[in-house]
């Protein structure tokens, strides 16, 4: 059985180029898992972003 909250939780990932120069056609966001023991801190992945045409930093937001 599993003590506490799940392990397993669903983050959103938000490009943070996009937000930084205020893109007003979009923000790229993802939608991914991540384990709450291995990684505490806030999730960044490299990823392709629509809006810049390049991969960049997309950072873990709050719901």
């Amino acid at each position: 059985m599993a003590k506490g909250k799940d392990v397993r939780v669903t983050v959103i990932l938000e490009c943070t180029n996009c937000v930084r120069n205020n893109v007003n056609k979009g923000i790229s966001r993802y939608i991914t898992q991540k384990n709450r023991h291995k990684t505490p801190k806030r999730l960044e992945l490299k990823k392709f972003c629509p809006y810049c045409y390049k991969h960049t930093i997309h950072g873990e937001i709050t719901k």
